[in-house]
């Protein structure tokens, strides 16, 4: 049985405020460090949904 049911899902051009996001393809960490930070497409594989870790 997979952790990934039920888990928020973030999306690219989104603003989930500051925190750890991985994507959710490859895993890539992203980190934004203000509020006002928005998620960007990631930056290894151009994937667009995130996981908060």
């Amino acid at each position: 049985m997979s952790g990934e049911k039920g888990a928020i899902m973030y999306r690219t051009g989104e603003k989930p405020g500051k925190g750890r996001y991985y994507c959710t393809n490859c895993g890539q960490e992203v980190i934004l460090d203000d509020d006002t930070d928005t998620l960007p497409p990631c930056p290894k594989c151009q994937n667009t949904t995130y996981r908060k870790g």
